[in-house]
């Protein structure tokens, strides 16, 4: 052997384990001397043979994981699909939660409007970057140890009732479903569960006089959206029916909401006076940031779901 042979297997064995490195590495010169005498055999020159033997055997590392049974990847085939639909789960909702609850806090206990979208992007950022590092962490670790997770294997009965493919999640309607009910809960609880001011006094954040007809209206504009929910889920993709009436659904929520906002009907004037910021000029740039928030949400919302129905169709 020559050596450019002996290199090669030296480079290879540094990487498997002790106790097979003499058994292995025999095997590996074999295979190499064969596959250069079937080169040597049709006329090729020896040295041109040996090199292209070893380039087609690839990095010595890559073949000594091959050896090993080793895996070279962060997230190997094992629990790959798990940690990828487990992440996108997360980072789907989380983040924008802890934005929007960091973004409040901001505003309205730190006295900070101004800084409020600033930390609310900062904490988002933040908790997706967390939750990838130690999910992608968990799972680099259970495949590198092989830990059985006790999941139950693949068979051909978790197939889908209908052979064509849905745009509709079961886990996407469940959570959308949760967050509109959720939204339902706020616009209730928020009366109820009143916000204490620094006096021990309480007050509701939405003005009491909205109860008359705009929240029972609003939340029944909620309620409807659930159902439209439902109706996505049932047809497992969207329609032009569905698409019309999401917009509706969207136009009967926005519109009032910004109204209101405008009006400077939205908040409780009480919990306005309460906040020297929003008595000085702070309440406007919760209105302009909250109309548009809500215009945004919206719009986004029409465009996603006439895009995906057209691709439906």
């Amino acid at each position: 052997m020559s050596s450019l042979t002996d290199r090669y297997v030296a480079a290879t064995m540094r990487a498997v384990p002790a106790q097979r490195r003499l058994e292995l590495a025999e095997e590996l010169r074999g295979s190499i001397a064969d596959m250069i005498d079937d080169r040597t055999s049709g006329g090729q020159d020896h040295a041109s043979a040996e090199r292209e033997v070893l380039t087609e055997l690839g990095h010595p590392e890559k073949l000594a994981a091959r050896y090993s049974d080793r895996t070279l990847q962060l997230i190997g085939p094992r629990y790959y699909l798990l940690w990828w639909r487990l992440l996108r789960q997360l980072l789907t909702y989380i983040p924008a939660i802890v934005g929007v609850l960091a973004g409040l806090v901001k505003a309205l206990f730190d006295d900070e409007p101004g800084a409020a979208v600033g930390a609310a992007v900062v904490a988002a950022m933040q908790t997706a970057v967390q939750i990838a590092f130690w999910v992608t962490l968990v799972f680099a670790v259970l495949e590198r140890t092989r830990t059985p997770l006790g999941l139950p294997e693949w068979t051909v009965d978790q197939l889908p009732d209908e052979s064509r493919e849905r745009q509709i999640s079961q886990s996407d309607s469940i959570a959308s479903v949760v967050f509109l009910l959720a939204t339902v809960g706020a616009l209730i609880g928020q009366h109820f569960q009143r916000w204490t001011t620094d006096d021990g006094s309480r007050m509701p954040v939405l003005d009491p006089a909205l109860w008359s007809f705009w929240l029972p209206a609003l939340i029944v504009v909620v309620l409807a959206t659930v159902g439209l929910e439902i109706a996505k889920y049932r047809s497992g993709r969207w329609t032009w029916p569905l698409v019309a009436m999401n917009a509706v659904l969207n136009a009967a929520f926005t519109a009032p909401v910004l109204w209101l906002l405008f009006t400077d009907r939205l908040l409780n004037p009480e919990l306005v006076e309460r906040f020297a910021w929003l008595r000085e000029g702070g309440i406007d740039q919760v209105t302009r940031v909250t109309a548009v928030v809500v215009v945004l949400v919206a719009v986004w919302d029409l465009i996603d779901s006439a895009v995906k129905a057209r691709r439906a169709a």
